[in-house]
């Protein structure tokens, strides 16, 4: 992980997450054009924020963590690149699902 990914702390209930890269070729071993290529719904956790706050002002913690693997939506998140690497910075209400080991 570079520098600026670790002094990056997302806000309230945001998560910093690196998409998977997308599959380039087969198990067959045929190569894949980029323009045929399907977007990766698969992500890692690479940072967290402490949480959202209720109206009583008590923060309530996310349901993931730093290196959990989870299910993006299809679209949503923003853009954010950190040391010449794409991350996508989203709500952890947003994400779909979380893999378990």
């Amino acid at each position: 992980m570079s520098g600026a990914v670790k002094r990056f702390i997302p806000m309230f209930d945001r998560v910093l997450l690196q998409r998977a890269e997308a599959i380039s070729k087969t198990k067959g071993g045929i190569m894949i054009p980029e323009k045929a290529q399907q977007k990766v719904s698969e992500a890692t956790v690479v940072a967290v924020g402490p949480g959202f706050r209720t109206e009583e002002g008590k923060t309530v913690p996310l349901g993931v963590t730093v290196g959990d693997k989870v299910l993006l939506p299809e679209f949503g998140g923003t853009k954010v690149t950190l040391d010449d690497t794409d991350y996508v910075l989203m709500r952890d209400t947003d994400l779909l699902g979380k893999f378990t080991e």
